[in-house]
């Protein structure tokens, strides 16, 4: 009988924008989402508050990982806004060290809003890391893997 998945194990995240693999990533923070909320109190009403939507927030979303060749393909993504912006999907998969995915999530109009590269300081080996932080508009339909 096949042992399942540890839900605990090492996730590594794979970053495609309109299907241009972008590489892996190992750590994803910012997936989340908010509904503002209006309240509205009602005359003669002393019960309660109406909670009422009003829209929907999204945070942006840091991805890092250790510097990779695969930095090279961030860095012509962000160059490419240099001639005109154009606001592609994206898709984010979680996946364990054997490469099957755990959860993924489609991203509606995404926009690179910052990256940040490693410092290189002699006095300090530490491993050289990178940062990519993308806005977007919303969560899709993630499709396959």
């Amino acid at each position: 009988m096949p042992t399942p998945p540890d839900p605990g194990s090492t996730v590594f995240f794979k970053l495609s924008i309109d299907g241009q693999n972008l590489g892996l990533f190992n750590g994803c923070d910012g997936l989340s989402s908010q509904v503002e909320i209006e309240q509205h109190q009602e005359g003669g009403n002393n019960g309660f508050v109406w909670q009422l939507p009003t829209r929907v927030t999204f945070s942006t979303i840091r991805l890092t990982r250790p510097l990779t060749p695969d930095t090279a393909r961030v860095a012509a993504w962000i160059s490419s806004l240099t001639t005109g912006i154009t606001r592609p999907t994206a898709q984010i998969a979680a996946l364990r060290a054997d490469g099957s995915v755990v959860a993924q999530w489609g991203l509606v109009e995404v926009l690179p809003v910052r990256w940040t590269g490693p410092t290189l300081n002699p006095a300090s080996p530490s491993v050289a890391t990178e940062t990519l932080e993308i806005a977007h508009h919303g969560f899709t339909d993630a499709g396959g893997a």
